[in-house]
């Protein structure tokens, strides 16, 4: 969430959008005579372009409706001031001053951008920047500009992005003028337009009618850091404003273009590196560039990694395969936006606007009619959630303008990259609104609390488990369900855990590599904010080659007074697999405490022990206090409270490490139920039956657990605090992600609609009633109905 004042706005330049009319007075300028000769894409030109200045009228209320609060537009220089001095086109000013009305009228607040590259051809043929000349050219249109718009409007920007200026315009050629320079002039250059803008910061304060304020928009790929450990963000901070560039490339640099404008000197580094090819600087030159001004303006897009390399000194980091990019080939690069933000307001002490963001898309009109941008959806919502998080950490960002309103000429590229919020068809000028744009207008009419930063992660956390070795483990956990761990005896794969003995990771996404435990207390909102001081359950797979110990687990009560306060022990298993004619131990025979001390005391053993039949698709429920065990040969998915607290009754003598294991005799005692719970009260026979639907199977006061067992699809609605969901056979889709046997994942809450397809069992659970006191009997009976 933002300031109450934040600006939200888009932006854009004249040549850009504007157009031309036979009778508009405009002088020529540079990119007229450069995209005329060929040197854009396809021979296009702005010619016409967006026609905005036919159709401004019908774009602001286009604005208003979309709720948009301020629009970054820039003057033509050369529509103001046919020659670029001397005599000013009063029909540009009658036009300028009616956009900023009509601007205003649609509760719109103008920002004016004096410059965004449309400089006058006359100019240029008077030697354009390299004429020191220029400052005083700058500064009489300055004088204009405010002695025409600063009574109706207050904010200015004396430069868009000089450093394209130099290297693109005068040092590659790839935009107009088009010429390459020599290094020596591209820094007298450079030079000549810092004066230029503190000239024009003159003559604007000199001249203007009201109180104004005034800023510069620079711009830059971010040097951001590959992890966010001190040495990394120094060593990225370190490049952000240094000059590690090539000399041929040296204007693509911030320090250069901003430590005169803020902080009224040129960087040492830069002084003592290009020495040789500067020009001569004087006191009254820093003195003339370092006006005093209102804000700082950036234009960022995206960035590149930075470390510390193990000699200290920085060194680049490539992104990853398959890292995304723009329709232009532009890495997508959130986290640079945050780091741009910081090392900016860290170096310079101005409030930031963030004076151009956005991207190109491939955008289309559907069959529907519309524009469906979602890649500009997601693009937008990450970098300015980043912006949110540096702005929170006391960053002072006081405004966003999203690059574009309408597509536009992308200058030499032209009209083939589209940036746009509103798609333009060009051959007859209609206006489309895109997605992004309704996205944009809730975003502002909730000062950015829409932001998904702001919003329950609704990803699905697929999680890495952990396996365990147990001397009566089998080898199915490897071979069938695929997990890592190999061997004969691996016996457990806890699937979903966060217990400190099987602390599961998740494995990509947002919480790649975060233990389940910091996710439950980082980020509470993902399970539902339970009034619960861990996650509250436990999903493991069990491969029971040998029998497991007769064992029972105590409640909360006893564990929380006997056992560190840990939680006790509820459970259930559902049967994945088991032989023929299988069994498992499910409670005991003896009819007192008595006869329970007598049975365990003495070894009776056969006397003590009740087995029940079991089969593939069974259900048993194990309350607490109840006598347990399973038998070999079964494979069990168990769904239990987050404990791992287990007292052995009896292990058959046999030994681990030539030792026989620990049994707990008092504490089995002491948590025993007696007389043991009817075995009927504890099985459902599933069978299986029931496809295509999320079957429950059990609820209690711990957990609700069901199953799936999907021949097609399936949708429904994730309504509980979480839902884990473990693939028990088969393979399958779930919202775009694949899955397959073996999978553990949890759908987080207020996760919407669910949406699986394909052949697969399942058993899902959650703790949805995990304060509540509920009837066990009495839901047990009613799904024994439902199966």
């Amino acid at each position: 969430m933002f300031r109450d004042d934040f600006v939200w706005g888009v932006a854009s330049s004249a040549y850009q959008v504007e157009g031309t009319d036979p009778s508009d007075g405009r002088g020529e300028m540079i990119w007229d005579d450069f995209l005329e000769e060929g040197h854009g894409y396809d021979n296009q030109t702005g010619a016409v372009s967006c026609d905005h200045m036919h159709r401004y009228k019908d774009d602001y209320a286009l604005m208003k409706n979309l709720g948009i609060k301020a629009y970054r537009f820039s003057l033509n220089w050369s529509r103001i001031l046919p020659d670029g001095i001397g005599k000013v086109n009063q029909k540009a000013i009658d036009m300028y001053r009616d956009m900023i009305l009509t601007m205003k009228k649609n509760g719109i607040e103008p920002y004016i951008t004096m410059f965004h590259w449309e400089f006058p051809k006359k100019l240029y043929h008077k030697g354009g920047w390299l004429n020191d000349e220029v400052v005083d050219w700058f500064g009489e249109y300055a004088k204009v500009v405010a002695e025409n718009f600063s009574d109706i409007c207050t904010n200015f920007i004396t430069f868009n992005e000089p450093q394209c200026v130099v290297l693109l315009g005068h040092m590659t050629g790839e935009h107009a003028p088009g010429i390459k320079v020599s290094i020596k002039d591209s820094f007298l250059i450079a030079h000549n337009l810092l004066k230029s803008h503190g000239q024009a910061v003159i003559n604007l304060r000199k001249y203007a009618k009201q109180d104004i304020k005034i800023g510069f928009a620079p711009t830059g790929g971010v040097a951001y850091p590959y992890t966010d450990s001190k040495e990394d963000i120094e060593a990225a901070k370190s490049v952000y404003f240094g000059f590690e560039n090539p000399i041929e490339r040296w204007a693509w640099n911030v320090s250069w273009f901003s430590d005169p404008v803020f902080l009224g000197h040129y960087p040492k580094e830069g002084l003592e590196k290009f020495a040789k090819y500067l020009p001569e600087i004087t006191e009254e030159d820093m003195e003339l560039i370092h006006q005093p001004i209102d804000f700082m303006g950036q234009n960022i897009y995206n960035g590149y990694y930075i470390r510390a390399g193990k000699d200290g000194k920085p060194e680049y980091v490539d992104r990853p395969q398959g890292s995304p990019v723009t329709a232009v080939d532009w890495p997508i690069t959130p986290k640079a936006f945050y780091y741009g933000i910081k090392f900016l307001t860290e170096r310079y002490p101005y409030p930031l606007y963030i004076t151009e963001n956005g991207m190109a898309c491939h955008d289309n009109i559907a069959p529907d009619g519309r524009v469906h941008d979602i890649d500009r959806i997601t693009f937008l919502d990450e970098y300015i959630s980043e912006m949110q998080k540096a702005y929170n950490e006391g960053a002072d960002v006081r405004g966003y303008f999203c690059w574009t309103f309408l597509d536009n000429l992308e200058w030499e590229k032209g009209f083939k990259e589209r940036f746009g919020l509103v798609y333009v068809d060009y051959h007859n000028q209609r206006r489309i609104v895109k997605d992004s744009a309704y996205w944009y207008k809730r975003l502002i009419e909730s000062n950015g609390e829409t932001l998904s930063v702001n919003a329950i992660n609704k990803e699905i956390i697929f999680l890495d488990p952990v396996c365990t070795h147990n001397i009566w483990g089998g080898s199915k956990l490897h071979d069938d369900f695929g997990y890592k761990e190999e061997g004969s005896d691996v016996g457990e794969c806890w699937g979903i855990s966060a217990h400190p003995n099987g602390d599961g990771q998740g494995r990509f996404g947002a919480y790649e590599g975060e233990k389940l435990s910091a996710l439950w207390n980082e980020h509470p909102e993902v399970f539902g904010n339970l009034s619960v001081d861990r996650f509250p359950l436990l999903v493991k797979l069990i491969d029971a080659k040998d029998d497991l110990s007769i064992q029972v687990h105590p409640d909360d009560k006893y564990a929380k007074a006997n056992e560190n306060g840990s939680f006790g022990k509820t459970e259930c298993w559902y049967v994945l697999d088991c032989p023929k004619d299988a069994s498992l131990v499910i409670g005991h025979n003896a009819k007192s405490k008595e006869e329970l001390e007598d049975m365990i005391e003495n070894k009776r053993w056969n006397d003590l022990i009740r087995e029940i039949p079991v089969k593939k698709g069974d259900f048993i429920q194990i309350d607490p206090g109840t006598v347990h065990a399973i038998k070999g040969g079964l494979l069990i998915l168990e769904t239990q409270q987050n404990s791992d607290i287990t007292y052995r009754v009896y292990d058959y003598d046999r030994l681990s490490n030539g030792k026989p294991r620990e049994l707990h005799i008092k504490q089995s005692e002491d948590v025993i139920t007696v007389p043991a719970k009817d075995p009927k009260e504890c099985v459902i026979h599933t069978a299986n039956s029931i496809t295509n639907e999320l079957v429950p199977l059990y609820s209690c006061q711990f957990y609700s657990v069901f199953h799936l067992n999907l021949d097609g699809d399936i949708s429904f609605r994730q309504k509980y605090p979480f839902l884990n969901m473990t693939v028990t056979e088969g393979s399958g889709i779930i919202n775009g992600q694949p899955i397959k046997k073996g999978d553990n994942f949890i759908i987080p809450n207020d996760f919407g609609m669910v949406e699986i397809t394909g052949k697969l069992e399942a058993v899902l659970s959650t703790a949805d009633k995990v304060k509540e006191n509920v009837n066990e009997q009495g839901i047990f009976r009613s799904l024994r109905e439902v199966v």
